[in-house]
C-alpha cells in the first residue's frame, strides 16, 4: 500500500474534525456568539450545504490543476476558513467561515480519492480507498471528542485553532509524502450513459432511502451535546468521553455492515432502520435518565451512519458504479445532513431538546416505507421463481 494513501487520510481527518467540531461545542459557541443553540445548529447545515453545492463547483474549477498542487490549494483555503472561525467576532462571520471550510472539505475529498486511485494498483484500490476514508471514521471517533475537550477546557475558539494546526501538519505531510502526479483522465465519453441511469425510478428511491437514513441520524447527532448536558444532566466535561463511545460504536457498526452489505443489502438497511427507530425513540423517552440515554445514544451510533456501505452497494447495483452516480449519492447523503440538522433546530425552538430525537424517529420510519417497493418486488420474485421452476419441470416431462 503506498505511503501516500495514509497521508491523505490525515487530511480527511482534519476536514472531518472541523466539520463535527460545532456539534460538540454548541452551548459554548452559543454563549460566545450571543445566539441560540438552534442557530448554532444552522452552522452545521451551512457546512453541509457548502459541501453539497460548492464542493463540486470547486472541484470543477481545479480540474486543470495537477492533483498535488490542488490538494495544497485546498489546504490553504481550508486553513483560512478555520482561522476565520477561530477569530470570528460575530455569528455572520462564523457562518462565512463554515461555508469556506465546507467548500474546501468536499473538494478535498474528491481530489484525495482520485489521487488514491492513481497511486494504487488496480487489485488494491478498494483497500486504498478504505484507508483514505478511515480519516472519516477517526474524525468521528477521535477528532470530535478531542475538539470538544479542547473547546471545553480552553474555550471553543481554541478548538478551531487546533484544527488549523492539524491542517498545517497534514499539508506538510502531503508535501513530503504525496508524489507529483499528472491529471487523472477527465474524459466524458461515458457521461451520456451515466446520465441515462437517472431515468430509473428505483435509483431515485434508493437515493431517497440514503437521505432518510442520514437525516434520521443527524437529527439526533447534531444536538447530542446539549441533550446530554441539559436534558440528561451530564457535566460538560463528560461529553467528550461520551462522544468517544459514540465514535467507537460507529467504527464497530461500520465493520459489521461492511461484512454484510454485499450479500444482505436490503436486509441490513431494513434492520438498521428498525433498530435506529427503537434507539431514537428510547433516547427521546428516557433522555432524562443517564444509563438508558447512553445506551440509546450508542445504539444510534451503531446503526446510523454505519449504513453507508449497504447504501452505496444498493445505489451502485440499481444505477452503476460510475463517478456521476456516486457523486449524486454523496449529495443525497449531504442532503440528509442538511435536513436532520436544520429541521432539528426548528423543532427545538417549538418543542424542546427531545424534539430532534422524535424527528429522527419520523425520518427513520419514512426510510422503512421507502424500502417497501423493493421488498414487494423481492417477495414477488421469490414466489414466482418456484412456480416458474415447476412449469419448466412439467414442460420437460
Amino acid at each position: 500500500m503506498p505511503r501516500a494513501v495514509y497521508v491523505l487520510a490525515i487530511g480527511i481527518f482534519a476536514m472531518v474534525t472541523s466539520e463535527f467540531a460545532v456539534g460538540g461545542l454548541m452551548p459554548e459557541m452559543a454563549g460566545g456568539l450571543g445566539v441560540t443553540i438552534s442557530q448554532i445548529g444552522y452552522l452545521i447545515t451551512a457546512f453541509a450545504v457548502a459541501m453539497s453545492a460548492g464542493g463540486p463547483l470547486m472541484t470543477v474549477a481545479l480540474v486543470r490543476i495537477r492533483p498535488k498542487p490542488a490538494l495544497m490549494l485546498l489546504f490553504a483555503i481550508f486553513l483560512a476558513g478555520n482561522v476565520l472561525a477561530a477569530v470570528a467576532p460575530s455569528y455572520p462571520i462564523m457562518m462565512v467561515a463554515r461555508v469556506i471550510t465546507g467548500v474546501a472539505s468536499q473538494a478535498f475529498f474528491g481530489v484525495a480519492i482520485s489521487v488514491a486511485v492513481q497511486l494504487s494498483r488496480p487489485e488494491v484500490r478498494g483497500r486504498a480507498l478504505a484507508v483514505v476514508l478511515n480519516g472519516l471514521m477517526l474524525g468521528t471517533l477521535l477528532g470530535l471528542p478531542l475538539s470538544t475537550l479542547i473547546g471545553g477546557q480552553l474555550g471553543w475558539r481554541a478548538a478551531f485553532w487546533a484544527v488549523g494546526a492539524l491542517t498545517v501538519i497534514a499539508a506538510l505531510a502531503t508535501t513530503a509524502g504525496v508524489p507529483r502526479l499528472g491529471r487523472a483522465d477527465g474524459g466524458n465519453s461515458d457521461l451520456r450513459q451515466e446520465m441515462a441511469v437517472f431515468k430509473n425510478g428505483r435509483l431515485w428511491l434508493a437515493l431517497s432511502t440514503s437521505t432518510l437514513i442520514i437525516g434520521a441520524t443527524f437529527a439526533a447527532f447534531s444536538y447530542l451535546s446539549p441533550i446530554l448536558t441539559q436534558v440528561t444532566g451530564f457535566a460538560s466535561e463528560s461529553v467528550p468521553l461520551l462522544l468517544v463511545g459514540y465514535g467507537a460504536a460507529t467504527v464497530i457498526g461500520n465493520h459489521i455492515v461492511g461484512r454484510l452489505a454485499d450479500q444482505h443489502t436490503i436486509g441490513v438497511l431494513l434492520s438498521g432502520l428498525i433498530l435506529n427507530t427503537i434507539f431514537l425513540a428510547g433516547f427521546a423517552i428516557f433522555a432524562h435518565r443517564s444509563v438508558p440515554a447512553v445506551i440509546a445514544m450508542l445504539g444510534v451510533g451503531l446503526v446510523g451512519v454505519t449504513m453507508n456501505p449497504a447504501m452505496a452497494v444498493r445505489v451502485q447495483r440499481v444505477g452503476n458504479p460510475g463517478p456521476l452516480v456516486n457523486t449524486v449519492h454523496a449529495s443525497f447523503i449531504t442532503l440528509g445532513v442538511i435536513i436532520g440538522s436544520s429541521a432539528g433546530g426548528l423543532v427545538i425552538d417549538g418543542f424542546g431538546l427531545r424534539a430532534p430525537l422524535w424527528l429522527g424517529v419520523g425520518l427513520a420510519v419514512l426510510g422503512m416505507v421507502s424500502l417497501v417497493p423493493e421488498l414487494v418486488t423481492r417477495a414477488r420474485s421469490s414466489t414466482e421463481s418456484p412456480a416458474q421452476e415447476r412449469v419448466e419441470a412439467s414442460t420437460a416431462h
